[in-house]
C-alpha cells in the first residue's frame, strides 16, 4: 500500500503516481521516494516566489497528543511556551536533549481536542521514541504519520487557489493558524503555514482522500498557472529565508541559542528538558552563532565547505546555494562570535580556491508574502 513501507524498499507517498505521470525526477529522501524536481529547480523556485506552487510533503510526521496532562507533557518536552496556544493556533518550537542539543525542530498545533505535533521526516522514529521514553500518566501519544498525505500550496497566489476548493473564509485565517473545512464534501484539517517565506496553506489529507484532493487541487491551480515543486526548490526557498534544516544547520550538536532560535526558548515558563544549559548559554552568550553569508562570483557553496579567516578554518558551510531570487551565492554556517558582526568578511574554500563572503542580515530574501 502506498504510504506504507514495502519490505526492503523506500515508502511511496499517496501522490507517488502523479509525480511519475508529471515527469518528476524521484530520489530517496528520509525513507521515501520523493520528487526532487519537475521542470528544474530555478524554474520551480521562481514560480513559488512570483505565483504559486504545489508541494507533496507527505513524508512529514504527525503525532497526536491528548489527555488531561497533554499540555504538561508538551511543556516539559519542548522549549517554547505551549500554554500560550489558543485553539486554532500553531507554534514553532523544538525539543532538546539534556545538554541543550536539538532533538528536532517542529510545529505544535492546538486542536479542539488536544494537540498535534508535526516533525521532520528524517526524525519521525527518533522523535517518537524520545517522546515515548518520557511519557507520563494522563497522556496519550499516537504516531499517525502513515495515515496522512500532506499537500502544501505556497506562493503569493496560494489563497486564490485554495479559495477555489472550499467555501471557507481563508482571508479570516491568520498565518500560523489551523482550522477544518469541507473540500469537495470532505472535512479536512489545514493550516496557514509553510517553509518558503511566502503565503501558503498545508492540507492534512487522510490517505483514502488523497486522489480526490490531488485532483481538486490541480484543477483549482490551473487558473493561476500553479506548478508542481520538488525538494530542490523547497531547499533553496527555505534557505533564502534563513529557515534552518535539521541535519544541515541544526542537529544534536547545536543548540537553539547558537542557531538563532533563542526566540523559541521560553526560560520563564518553568522546567523543560535542556533548560539549565540553555539558560546559562543565553546569559553568557554562545561561543558561536549561525550566520548568513553572501559570496562574490558565480560559485555554488555547498554543505561542508570550509569557512576561513586569516588563513585558518573557523567553521563550515551548513547550507548553501546560488540564490534564484537574488542572483548571487548564499550560505549559512557557524562562526565564532567575534566574527559574526554584520559586514564582517570571511572566505569560503571551494575546490582549493578562496572566495570572499560577507556576513549579512537575515533573511537573504526580504520580499516574502507570508503574514
Amino acid at each position: 500500500m502506498e504510504g506504507k513501507n514495502p519490505v526492503g524498499g523506500p515508502k511511496k507517498t499517496p501522490f507517488y503516481k502523479y509525480h511519475i505521470e508529471n515527469g518528476a525526477k524521484m530520489v530517496p529522501f528520509a525513507g521515501y521516494l520523493m520528487p526532487v524536481q519537475y521542470t528544474g529547480i530555478t524554474d520551480e523556485h521562481k514560480a513559488v516566489r512570483n505565483n504559486v506552487g504545489l508541494f507533496d510533503l507527505s513524508h512529514m510526521g504527525e503525532f497526536f497528543i491528548n489527555g488531561p496532562k497533554a499540555l504538561d507533557f508538551i511543556q516539559k518536552m519542548t522549549t517554547n511556551d505551549a500554554s500560550l496556544l489558543k485553539i486554532g493556533q500553531i507554534q514553532y518550537s523544538c525539543m532538546c536533549y539534556d545538554d541543550g542539543g536539538m532533538v528536532d525542530d517542529l510545529l505544535v498545533y492546538r486542536l479542539n481536542d488536544g494537540y498535534m505535533m508535526v516533525a521532520n521526516a528524517s526524525n519521525i522514529d527518533k522523535d517518537f521514541d524520545w517522546l515515548n521514553s518520557h511519557l507520563i500518566d494522563g497522556v496519550e501519544l499516537v504516531n499517525r504519520s502513515d495515515e496522512y498525505g500532506l499537500l502544501a500550496i505556497q506562493g503569493p497566489d496560494a489563497r486564490k487557489v485554495i479559495s477555489q476548493m472550499s467555501d471557507f473564509n481563508f482571508d479570516a485565517l491568520s498565518y500560523y493558524h489551523v482550522a477544518t473545512a469541507k473540500f469537495g464534501g470532505h472535512e479536512i484539517l489545514f493550516s496557514r503555514t509553510g517553509y518558503t517565506g511566502e503565503d501558503g496553506f498545508e492540507l492534512y489529507i487522510p490517505n483514502e482522500l488523497a486522489d480526490d484532493l490531488w485532483k481538486m487541487t490541480i484543477e483549482a491551480g490551473k487558473k493561476y498557472n500553479m506548478k508542481l515543486i520538488g525538494l530542490g526548490a523547497r531547499d533553496s526557498l527555505r534557505l533564502e529565508m534563513k529557515m534552518t534544516l535539521y541535519g544541515n544547520d541544526i542537529d544534536k550538536t547545536t543548540t537553539p541559542i547558537e542557531s538563532g532560535l533563542g526566540w523559541i526558548v521560553k526560560l520563564d515558563k518553568g522546567d523543560f528538558i535542556g533548560r539549565d544549559v540553555l539558560k546559562k548559554q543565553k546569559e553568557e552568550k554562545p561561543e558561536r552563532r549561525l550566520i548568513c553569508l553572501e559570496l562574490e562570483g558565480r560559485v555554488f557553496p555547498r554543505q561542508g565547505y570550509e569557512l576561513v579567516s586569516d588563513g585558518a578554518m573557523v567553521g563550515r558551510v551548513t547550507s548553501g546555494t546560488f540564490s534564484p531570487s537574488l542572483g548571487k551565492p548564499i550560505a549559512m554556517g557557524y562562526l565564532p562570535r567575534k566574527l559574526t558582526k554584520l559586514g564582517n568578511r570571511v572566505e569560503v574554500k571551494i575546490r582549493d580556491k578562496l572566495f570572499p563572503a560577507t556576513v549579512v542580515k537575515s533573511p537573504f530574501y526580504k520580499e516574502g508574502t507570508h503574514r
